[in-house]
């Protein structure tokens, strides 16, 4: 017998329960915030929750507020600055605490636009029924009179005008919107919008999600993410196009519903999930003592005040259609000498036996997400500046790869949960169905539940999980079991 297998076999403790060993992620680069870091930290001091979370508050803000006025240069044209955000953490890691003084100053000027929007309404109502009552009273004349009556009317039709659009929707976010209340809601109010939630699950797995909606609402959202026009075809509204809108994204789930969300093929299939900055930071849930928090008032104050003076900046639409008219903001030479460097080096790792071969999806969108980063950063401080200086990449990248690294843990973490399960199955048909003290890897092969362990490959991971564990002990080479020497054969450990 091998000497792993000795010690495999003289356990004290006996057989251990089989674990789900997910590697602890690097600490947010919280450094690389720029102009948001101060407002992040004065947060996390508040909260004393894991500073990942208010991190992605304050960019996926930053982004809704900043996405309306250019699209950034990236190393494939330019591209929208929306970013889109899951932040997954348990119930009671304060989520909704670090969410909400970074959305003060954008939940009071909705409140302020709101109030103001009831004056134009009550204006627009009475501009309408003036319409509908001057339309009637054409229309009834036309159909008196003929002839020359008739033309008169279709001048004085023309004369009247279109029917007057109600003054549009001042809302800036919204929480588990349908794609079609989504469309309308960038057809009747602002071309610039959030899907903010610190209650994801409720989106992820409501109505907008299930089987028959979830192909359409992923594809717009894709659509969305890249800058395309919304398009719409539906019987008895006709068919319409949408241009120049962008929406920002930021989901904070627990767990249990963002793994379940991730796991569905089609939304990695779609490349939906790839085109999100994903986060689970190490929980700081029994460490939060009153004696440690701290407090910034200003650094809070002063991230509203620069959220509300965006806010209340103009967006560069078209009157009518509403359609945004972005300028391009270009990288400085050197920003863009930085983002080829990092392109670069993230393709290398992206090779069939590189560190990201598990993850191209995330991989590829690495720099563009590093340009839209960098060019909240930029318009954040300063919404007028002329370019993407190379302080604000080398931040921006420094988040991608926070970020890419993030995905390659949970990957891996799906990879190892994955082969634990099968390993499990195993496990719980040994000790409970198999009738024998010893197995042979074909006995699993052919008599093993479910399609899971019909490939070898897949035996012999789960049969190294379960020696590792103490559940399975390797036989000597020639041992004899069921009356024939074989090579390679195990015991069962039943307690």
């Amino acid at each position: 017998m091998n000497a792993h297998a000795q010690e495999i076999s003289y356990r004290p403790e006996g057989p251990q329960p089989l674990v789900r060993p997910v590697a602890t992620g690097a600490a947010y680069p919280v450094e690389a915030l720029g102009p948001l870091r101060a407002a992040v930290e004065a947060v996390q001091g508040m909260t004393q929750a894991p500073v990942a979370i208010p991190a992605a508050s304050a960019l996926a803000v930053a982004s809704l507020a900043v996405q309306g006025f250019a699209d950034v240069e990236t190393l494939g044209g330019t591209r929208p600055l929306s970013l889109y955000l899951l932040t997954i953490a348990q119930s009671g890691e304060r989520k909704s605490s670090c969410d909400a003084p970074l959305m003060a100053a954008l939940r009071a000027y909705e409140r302020d636009q709101a109030q103001a929007r009831r004056d134009d309404v009550v204006a627009w109502q009475n501009r309408h029924a003036l319409w509908k009552v001057e339309r009637e009273r054409i229309l009834a004349d036309a159909k008196r009179g003929r002839g020359e009556k008739r033309i008169v009317a279709e001048v004085d039709l023309r004369a009247l005008g279109a029917e007057p659009a109600a003054p549009p929707s001042v809302d800036r976010t919204v929480t588990e919107p349908t794609y079609e209340g989504l469309t309308r809601l960038f057809a009747e109010g602002q071309p610039s919008l959030g899907i903010f939630s610190d209650e994801g699950g409720q989106f992820l797995g409501g109505f907008a999600m299930n089987a028959d909606n979830r192909q359409k609402t992923l594809a717009a959202l894709n659509d969305l993410w890249q800058g395309s026009p919304i398009r719409r075809t539906r019987a008895g509204e006709g068919a319409f196009t949408l241009y120049g809108r962008r929406l920002a994204v930021h989901l904070m789930a627990q767990p249990g519903v963002a793994r379940a969300f991730m796991a569905d093929p089609l939304a990695g299939d779609t490349g939906f999930l790839p085109r999100f900055l994903i986060c689970e930071p190490p929980s700081a849930i029994g460490t939060r003592l009153h004696a440690n928090a701290r407090h910034d008032a200003h650094a809070l104050e002063g991230f509203g005040r620069r959220l509300q003076s965006v806010l209340q900046t103009p967006l560069p639409m078209d009157p009518e259609t509403r359609e945004l008219h972005l300028r391009p903001l270009p990288l400085a030479r050197e920003a863009r000498e930085l983002l080829v460097q990092f392109s670069d080096a993230i393709e290398v790792q992206q090779a069939p036996d590189g560190d990201l071969a598990h993850v191209t999806g995330y991989a590829s969108k690495a720099a563009e997400q590093a340009a839209r980063i960098a060019g909240t950063l930029t318009l954040w401080r300063d919404l007028h500046a002329p370019e993407v200086r190379a302080r604000d990449m080398m931040d921006a990248i420094t988040l991608a790869q926070f970020y890419l690294a993030e995905a390659s843990r949970m990957a891996e973490a799906a990879t190892v949960s994955a082969e634990i399960d099968k390993a499990e199955r195993l496990r719980k048909w040994l000790v409970e169905a198999w009738p024998d003290l010893e197995i042979l890897p074909g006995d699993i092969l052919q008599r093993a539940p479910g399609r899971r362990l019909r490939d070898r490959q897949a035996v012999k991971k789960a049969i190294s999980v379960l020696m590792e564990a103490g559940w399975l002990i390797p036989l000597e080479n020639g041992a004899e079991v069921r009356g024939v020497r074989r090579k390679e054969a195990y015991r069962i450990v039943r307690g």
